[in-house]
């Protein structure tokens, strides 16, 4: 039986899969891009945070996503182009209990030596 320690360990049992993996982060800054983003919608504790972590890392993608005082989830991703249109489309869709009703997304420079994504508070 596991036991459950954390919020952190319950969104993980709850929403992944003994499928999900993560990807190695490729360190090649080569074709990498940044994008600077806010989801608006039902975004906030529905376990959106956790859902852009985890399909952030299974892509390979690094950056930060976090909650906002009004409401919105901000987020800056970084990856190839490939990378971060599989994961924007994927957030579209949602977790199941988050519903995106508008993702904003803008270039910006990208980060050099990012080897992590991390939800920030």
């Amino acid at each position: 039986m596991m036991m459950i320690t954390s919020v952190k360990d319950w969104l993980k049992k709850f929403f992944a899969s003994e499928a999900d993996e993560e990807v190695a982060v490729d360190m090649d800054m080569t074709n990498k891009i940044r994008k600077a983003g806010r989801a608006h919608g039902r975004v906030q504790g529905v376990g959106f945070r956790f859902f852009v972590q985890t399909e952030a890392k299974r892509r390979g993608v690094t950056g930060w996503v976090k909650n906002e005082s009004d409401g919105t989830v901000t987020m800056e991703i970084q990856g190839t182009p490939e990378q971060l249109e599989s994961l924007v489309e994927r957030l579209k869709k949602g977790n199941g209990f988050a519903k995106v009703s508008q993702l904003d997304l803008d270039d910006i420079d990208v980060v050099r030596g990012e080897l992590k994504f991390g939800v920030l508070y």
